[in-house]
C-alpha cells in the first residue's frame, strides 16, 4: 500500500484540475497502476493510521471519493465508497481538520457531501461550499443539490447500477448530455 504522502503528491502536485475531472482514460490508467493495490486496502479501513495528520485524512478521503470514480469508471464500484467517504469527511469537519489545511486543497474534503444521494448532506455540501467562498465549486454544488432535489438520486448513476431511468429522468439526461449529474 502507497502512503498518504504518495496520495497527496500524486493528487496535488503531480496533477491538477484537468486530470480530476476531465475523465481522461490516460489519467484513469496512470492511478490505476500507481494506486491500483492501495485502493483495496484503504477500501478495508486499513488507512486508519493515515488519520493521524489532515493531510492523511484527506488523502484517505480523495482515495475513497475520487480513486474509486477513476479505478471503476461506469461500474457500480465507482460509488461503493461513497457513505465510507461521507463519513471520515463529517468527522474530519466535526473536528476541524479541512481548516488545516490548503483551501485550494479544502473542497476534497466536501466533495463526498456533493456525491451524497441526499438531500440533507447535499444542503451541507452548500453551506460548506458558500463558507469555503470559491464561486465556481458552489455552482457545481448547487447543481448536484438540484438533481437531487428533483430525482432523489443522480440519474446519470443508474445505468452503472443497474438502476431503472423514470422518462423524467432519460429526458434530463438527454437535455444535459455530460454536464449532467
Amino acid at each position: 500500500m502507497r502512503t498518504s504522502e504518495d496520495v497527496i503528491r500524486f493528487w496535488f502536485v503531480e496533477h491538477g484540475k484537468e486530470d480530476w475531472f476531465g475523465g481522461k482514460p490516460e489519467f484513469d490508467a496512470e492511478l490505476a497502476a500507481a494506486f491500483g493495490d492501495t485502493h483495496p486496502p484503504v477500501a478495508r479501513g486499513e488507512a486508519w493510521s493515515w488519520r493521524t495528520t489532515a493531510e492523511g485524512r484527506l488523502a484517505e478521503i480523495i482515495v475513497l471519493d475520487q480513486f474509486s470514480r477513476q479505478l471503476h469508471r461506469g461500474a457500480p464500484e465507482a460509488f461503493a465508497q461513497d457513505k465510507m467517504a461521507l463519513v471520515l469527511a463529517q468527522e474530519a469537519i466535526s473536528a476541524g481538520v479541512d481548516q488545516a489545511v490548503d483551501p485550494v486543497r479544502r473542497p476534497f474534503f466536501y466533495l463526498p457531501f456533493m456525491h451524497a444521494e441526499s438531500l440533507a448532506m447535499q444542503d451541507e455540501g452548500v453551506r460548506l461550499y458558500r463558507e469555503l467562498g470559491d464561486a465556481e465549486q458552489l455552482d457545481y454544488m448547487e447543481k448536484h443539490r438540484e438533481a437531487i432535489a428533483r430525482f432523489g438520486r443522480f440519474p446519470f448513476r443508474n445505468k452503472a447500477l443497474g438502476r431503472q431511468s423514470t422518462a423524467e429522468e432519460l429526458a434530463y439526461m438527454a437535455e444535459a448530455g455530460d454536464r449532467g449529474f
